[in-house]
């Protein structure tokens, strides 16, 4: 009695620490100054530093043994709660309904402290004092053109680029540090601590986030970010520089989107810059598809063999691995951003337009 006694004790604790992480999450959601500074700024980085220089040498995903672990200590503590002799049948339950909110408790608590709370850190719009605004069909058109005529422009410049798609012998060897690079150097540019050197790995078995219709993840429980390794080699540029950017601090996914193209787009390598503004001018592509299919079509027809090579092989890949539960896991992450504080749930990816554009407008003064 007095060992289920201490069990109970411990896990009324770890859920003690969930709730008590949900209530600071209440306050810096209405507080995003204090949870820039105390925060993003402060505990994270402390964080970053923990994990970069102790786990961060480790060359494969560590979610290989974060997952097998987590079974493991699941298991063990269901074979601990069955096989362990209780009062009675309401203290039988009780102790799993504990154990269970113990879990739920924990879970919540590393989520918040190693990463989540950067969800609620002031906006990146907002500390470079940009106006977002909706595009019109015209500005759309006009940004569509914009990016497509710099795609021409990098692809001339790829070596042994021709009219076929690009393949992967053509990444340059340590593409991992060229992004980190190139991410660092502009935040640093504009205020924002970079502490640490986060990851970005690839991840096996291929297809295993494209079926559930994404293509990366960033883990806070281990700090690193993953890539599906189905990708095609031009949309691995651009989602590896995305889950770097969840891993210096950021959660809403269009900001992430946004610093993907920055960080592609600003290097000096052609073939990088090419698949950051290509990452960025498909979902162009898709709204202008919507609101003027036939000009759309003429203009898709008229890009370079190359191009169309290149938009053709993403296109096949993808096709390659359909959806699972398409419904489920548009609903289930939408539901999980509004949680965070994301209002437009999902369609926060394709917050990066207003932000690309408003940044350029910026640059233009």
């Amino acid at each position: 009695m007095h060992r289920i006694a201490k069990d109970n004790k411990i896990n009324a604790i770890w859920i003690a620490l969930g709730l008590i992480a949900l209530l600071i999450r209440q306050i810096f959601a209405r507080q995003p100054e204090l949870t820039e500074q105390l925060y993003s700024r402060g505990v994270f980085l402390g964080v970053r530093v923990f994990i970069d220089y102790l786990l961060a040498w480790i060359p494969f995903p560590l979610l290989y043994l974060f997952v097998p672990a987590v079974i493991y200590l699941i298991g063990r503590q269901l074979s601990g709660w069955y096989h362990k002799s209780f009062a009675s049948t309401t203290g039988r339950v009780v102790n799993l309904l504990g154990r269970t909110g113990a879990f739920l408790g924990g879970s919540l608590f590393f989520f918040f402290m190693l990463w989540g709370y950067n969800y609620n850190r002031v906006l990146l719009e907002q500390q470079l004092g940009l106006e977002l605004e909706p595009l019109s069909v015209s500005e759309l058109r006009k940004e569509l053109y914009e990016e497509g005529a710099e795609l021409k422009r990098l692809r001339r410049l790829i070596p042994q680029a021709d009219t076929y798609t690009i393949e992967e012998q053509m990444l340059p060897e340590d593409l991992e540090g060229e992004l980190r690079n190139q991410l660092e150097s502009w935040l640093e540019s504009h205020g924002y601590p970079t502490i640490g050197s986060v990851r970005g790995k690839l991840i096996y078995p291929k297809g295993i986030f494209l079926r559930f219709s994404s293509s990366g993840l960033y883990f806070p429980f281990t700090g690193e970010g993953h890539i599906d390794a189905a990708l095609h080699p031009l949309q691995r540029i651009s989602v590896m520089a995305h889950e770097l950017g969840h891993g210096y601090g950021f959660g809403h996914e269009g900001t992430c989107n946004f610093l993907a193209y920055i960080a592609c787009s600003t290097s000096d390598d052609p073939l990088i810059a090419y698949a950051g503004r290509l990452s960025y001018w498909r979902p162009l592509a898709v709204n202008s598809r919507r609101y003027e299919p036939e000009a759309y079509r003429e203009y898709r027809e008229s890009l370079p063999l190359g191009i169309q090579a290149d938009l053709d092989a993403i296109n096949e890949l993808l096709l390659r691995y359909p959806d699972i539960m398409p419904e489920f896991r548009y609903h289930a992450y939408d539901a999980y951003l509004k949680a965070q504080g994301i209002e437009e749930g999902i369609k926060n990816y394709s917050r990066v337009i207003m932000l690309v554009r408003a940044w350029k407008e910026s640059q233009r003064i």
